[in-house]
C-alpha cells in the first residue's frame, strides 16, 4: 500500500523477482481499458514480464465497486494460492483494501425499476415525506441521511425495497474477507516534499507520453461524460474540463498536480491509521531485504 507516486509497482516488481508472487491490482482507476497513462499503468513491456490481476476489467463507462473488487480479488486470490504462489496485493485505494480485510455488507446493486418508482414517488409527494417513510422503517439510517439528500434517500429505500432488510440491518452483517497468514506494508518517501516531486514529475512525464491524447479519444466517444466515476479519476477530470476550454493548459497541469497531492494526502491519512502496517522508505535500497526478512519471521 501507499500514496500515488510512491513506488509501489517497482517494490512489487523486485518482490516477483525474488518470490514465486502474482500481482493483484487494488486499484479503483486501473480497472478501465483505455486509460493508460493518465492512471499510470503499467507499460505492456512490464505487463509482460509482471502480469498484473484485476486491471483493463471494465469499460469507461461502467461502474466497479468495493463489494465487485471484493469478490473478484477474493478469487484470484484463491486460484493463486491454489498454484502454491503468494498473491501480492498491490496498489492505493485504501476501501478496496479495507474491504478485503474487513468484509463487506452484502447489499444488492442498485437496481433502476425502482428507483424509478422512488424518484416518481418523490416527485408526487416530496422528499420530505420519502424521509418520513423511511424513519418508520430504519429510524438509524433516518437520524443519519439529511431530507435534502435524495441519493441517499433513494438508496437506503431501494434497499428494504429489494430485500426486505433494511440498511442499518444490513450494514451489520460482513461478507468473506480476506483469510490466512497476511503481511501488511506501506511505502512512502520520509518527506512530504519528497512525494510532492515525484507528483509534479509524473505528471509532466503523463503529458510527454500522450496524456491529452488519451482523453481526447475517451471524449470522443458519446457515451462518456465528466460524471462517470471513470472520468472524475484524478488528472481525467482536469484534462477533460481543459478540452472543454475552462481553462488554460498550464491551469490543467496545476489543477491536475493539485488533485493529485490531495489525493496522496487522503492515502496517508487512511494509512497512519491503518493497524499492523509494517512501513517502508520510497527508493530505500533496503526494501526488498527487509520485506524478505519480514516474511521469514511471520511463516
Amino acid at each position: 500500500m501507499g500514496p500515488t507516486a510512491s513506488g509501489k509497482t517497482a517494490l512489487a516488481m523486485a518482490l516477483q523477482d525474488a518470490l514465486p508472487c502474482d500481482i493483484v491490482s487494488v486499484d479503483s482507476a486501473l480497472i478501465y481499458r483505455d486509460m493508460d497513462i493518465g492512471t499510470a499503468k503499467p507499460t505492456k513491456a512490464e505487463l509482460a514480464q509482471y502480469p498484473h490481476r484485476l486491471i483493463d476489467l471494465r469499460d469507461a463507462s461502467e461502474s466497479y465497486s468495493a463489494a465487485d473488487f471484493c469478490r473478484d480479488a477474493l478469487a484470484e486470490i484463491a486460484e493463486i494460492r491454489s498454484n502454491n504462489r503468494i498473491p501480492l496485493l498491490v496498489g492505493g485505494t485504501m476501501m478496496y483494501f479495507k474491504s478485503l480485510i474487513e468484509g463487506i455488507s452484502p447489499l444488492p446493486t442498485a437496481n433502476e425499476e425502482i428507483r424509478n418508482v422512488i424518484e416518481s414517488e418523490a416527485l408526487a409527494n416530496g422528499w420530505q415525506a420519502m424521509h418520513d417513510h423511511l424513519t418508520e422503517i430504519d429510524p438509524v439510517s433516518a437520524e443519519r441521511i439529511h431530507p435534502n439528500d435524495p441519493q441517499r434517500l433513494t438508496r437506503a429505500l431501494e434497499v428494504y425495497r429489494l430485500t426486505g432488510n433494511t440498511l442499518t440491518q444490513l450494514t451489520k452483517i460482513k461478507g468473506d474477507k480476506l483469510s490466512g497468514n497476511v503481511l501488511q506494508l506501506a511505502i512512502t518517501p520520509k518527506e512530504r516534499s519528497t512525494l510532492h516531486q515525484r507528483i509534479a514529475l509524473r505528471y509532466q512525464q503523463m503529458i510527454a507520453m500522450g496524456f491529452e491524447q488519451e482523453v481526447i479519444k475517451l471524449k470522443a466517444r458519446a457515451d462518456l461524460h465528466q460524471n462517470l466515476p471513470a472520468i472524475r479519476c484524478v488528472g481525467y477530470r482536469q484534462m477533460w474540463q481543459y478540452l472543454d476550454g475552462e481553462f488554460d493548459h498550464d491551469e490543467m497541469i496545476f489543477r491536475g498536480v493539485c488533485a493529485t497531492r490531495q489525493l496522496a494526502k487522503r492515502q496517508l491519512t487512511w494509512l497512519r491509521n491503518w493497524p499492523d502496517l509494517h512501513w517502508l522508505t520510497t527508493d530505500d535500497k533496503s526494501n526488498l531485504a527487509h520485506v524478505l526478512s519480514l516474511l521469514e519471521t511471520k511463516q
